[in-house]
């Protein structure tokens, strides 16, 4: 008789399967992103829930206009809103979309309130009155080390009578009737890191601000303060060493405590740098009615005067080809907000109001404004004339470049209002007892499976037991890797999908054996019944499998937080269960059939499937008489 369905020689499968845990394990010691030693190389990437943290996810629900948020909106707000976050300066923050509406804000560590980061974007037209060197590093008596900032094509961009504006540091423009500016590159977002923490106003500004201030006045000291309230201008500290002295505390207050200083001290003294001030809370500066100090390029410090055109205003802006082909951004306002446009470029133009200094004028003699988001100039146009109409940006600009500043200040003009959904906050002490508490679980899941099997299926249980060890090392292997190359969290949720796979994987162990009883309650041998009830049993594993991997991915797609980390162990799991289906448990199982043991029923544990020896022993004519 010809072999069954299903006949095969189990050391390639066992052969291959050796090799994908060699694979995978090279990778987990061995791909980017492994560093230290070995116990940190094996360490999956673990969920707040588990290390501790803070977790935000905010709902879009439009924008100012009424209209439904859109894919661009969306990303320029997860931008904007990562760009807040990292003022936080905490490493390993996660700002991720999820869906068409929510975006989801993950911070290790300790608690913070984050509600504040979904707050609408501060967009501000401000006049640029002074600009000095903000490096914050004290110079040498020599006159020659002493650097002054002064605007340059790469600091200061322009803007031509319309309205032309340059967003960086590197290109040129020109101006002209419609168009026109000078100044350069592609436009420079926020800064996404900062070295120390800046907690929001609403958490870290319980008190006045004048009592804030008082604090600040302790830390540094009685001589310090005074010596930088009387400054009326900014100091030249290679004239005078021992003012340098005075005032080197200020350099060694963090960005929340350089927020509280009067613009002009911020702007006075010279330790006080750009790293401090891009560090400030976003919240801190955005008082339209009050001057302010904000940096651009790192380095350049820009007193600016009062917003008088706000990002509200703005209607609209593209990036759009002019004439000459070239990429520019075409800027529009509001009714309202063309008047205030016009009113501030003829106070720019004429250097009406708060004259701007030398130092703050473009190129061609002229007052600058600067474009500030949140608390960073994002451009800083030269203004060549009056504008009464709409305006546009001009530049050696990309249509990436072109576009990138154009989609800022649309955002500032139409800004994405969010709604908080769910914010948690974990202890690192909770999150490791969530950890222990999860692996508890998943043992004891594991040890209940693996306990009744022996007692039902005997030596058949050896099977289960090795099938589960090598499951869990394939999905640990998975988790280490998944975690560093497409940044998968294992979560608490993840842990409960993991137990609930163990489920599946038992499912598919039932059916094989009973299918196995059944063949040999048929009149089979034992290895001619392996491999026929494999064949069918195999169908019935394939589609139990294949049903729960289908939930697990549409329980993906449809669900956000904590429930995606779920429905994602549960798929891969299950998955990987079947891989340990097909390359471990029937091969091993058809090398149990050719071993005496399996033959016993005591051993074995197919029970009364199989029968006794004594009984195998007689002819088979006695055995039917006997019946």
């Amino acid at each position: 008789m010809a072999p069954p369905q299903g006949q095969m020689r189990p050391g390639r499968q066992l052969a291959v399967l050796g090799a994908i845990f060699v694979v995978l394990y090279l990778l987990v010691f061995f791909s980017g992103g492994a560093s230290g030693g070995w116990k940190d190389r094996l360490e999956p990437r673990l969920g707040l829930d588990l290390v501790g943290g803070t977790r935000l996810t905010l709902e879009a629900t439009n924008t100012l206009d009424g209209r439904a948020p859109t894919a661009d909106n969306l990303e320029r707000a997860r931008q904007i809103i990562e760009n807040r976050v990292n003022a936080y300066g905490v490493a390993e923050a996660e700002v991720v979309t999820e869906g068409d509406r929510n975006i989801v804000i993950s911070l290790p560590g300790e608690n913070r309130e984050l509600n504040e980061v979904g707050n609408a974007a501060e967009l501000r037209f401000r006049k640029v009155l002074k600009i000095v060197d903000g490096s914050g590093s004290i110079p040498s008596p020599a006159p020659s080390e002493s650097p002054e900032a002064t605007p340059s094509g790469t600091a200061s961009p322009e803007a031509t009578p319309s309205g032309s504006t340059s967003p960086t540091p590197d290109t040129d423009a020109t101006a002209s009737p419609s168009a026109g500016g000078q100044g350069g590159g592609a436009p420079t977002p926020p800064p996404s890191e900062s070295p120390t923490p800046s907690p929001t106003a609403s958490e870290e500004v319980p008190q006045s601000i004048e009592e804030l201030r008082r604090a600040v006045e302790q830390k540094v000291g009685a001589e310090a303060w005074a010596a930088a309230s009387g400054l009326q201008a900014p100091a030249d500290l290679s004239a005078d060493p021992s003012l340098a002295e005075k005032l080197k505390p200020f350099g060694e207050l963090s960005g929340r405590e350089v927020a509280v200083l009067p613009a002009q001290m911020q702007f006075n003294v010279p330790t006080i740098s750009c790293v401090q001030l891009d560090d400030r809370p976003p919240a801190s500066i955005s008082d339209p009615e009050q001057q302010v100090v904000a940096c651009e390029g790192g380095y350049a410090k820009n007193l600016l005067d009062v917003a008088k055109v706000l990002g509200t205003d703005v209607s609209d802006a593209n990036a759009v080809r002019d004439q000459t082909s070239q990429w520019v951004v075409s800027l529009n306002f509001t009714s309202s907000g063309q008047q205030k446009w016009t009113a501030l470029t003829r106070e720019a133009f004429n250097n009406e109001g708060q004259a701007c200094d030398a130092s703050a004028l473009g190129d061609e003699g002229k007052c600058r404004v600067a474009v500030v988001l949140d608390n960073v100039i994002i451009s800083s146009p030269q203004i060549q004339g009056v504008l009464t109409g709409n305006s546009q940006i001009t530049g050696n600009f990309t249509n990436a470049e072109a576009s990138e500043l154009a989609g800022y200040l649309s955002y500032g003009a139409l800004p994405v209002t969010f709604e908080a959904q769910e914010q948690q906050n974990v202890t690192a002490t909770l999150g490791a007892s969530h950890l222990r508490a999860g692996l508890l679980a998943a043992g004891i899941g594991m040890l209940l499976v693996i306990i009744y099997s022996f007692f039902y299926y005997r030596l058949l249980g050896s099977v289960i037991f090795l099938s589960l060890i090598l499951s869990a090392l394939l999905l640990f292997g998975a988790l280490v890797v998944l975690g560093r190359q497409i940044g998968f969290t294992l979560t608490l949720a993840g842990i409960a999908g993991i137990i609930v796979s163990l489920g599946v994987a038992a499912d598919s162990f039932v059916i094989y054996f009973e299918r196995l009883k059944d063949e040999i309650r048929e009149g089979r041998s034992p290895r001619s019944a392996v491999p026929r009830a494999w064949v069918r049993a195999r169908r019935t594993i394939i589609s139990a499998n294949a049903i729960t991997i289908m939930s697990a991915v549409v329980l993906y797609i449809v669900s956000v937080g904590t429930v995606k980390g779920f429905a994602f162990a549960l798929g891969l799991a299950t998955v990987l269960d079947l891989l340990v289906v097909f390359l471990f448990r029937h091969p091993i199982m058809t090398m149990f059939a050719r071993t005496k043991a399996f033959l016993s029923p005591r051993v074995s544990g197919l029970g009364r499937a199989l029968p006794a020896r004594s009984e195998q022993a007689q002819p088979r004519n006695q055995r039917v008489k006997e019946a």
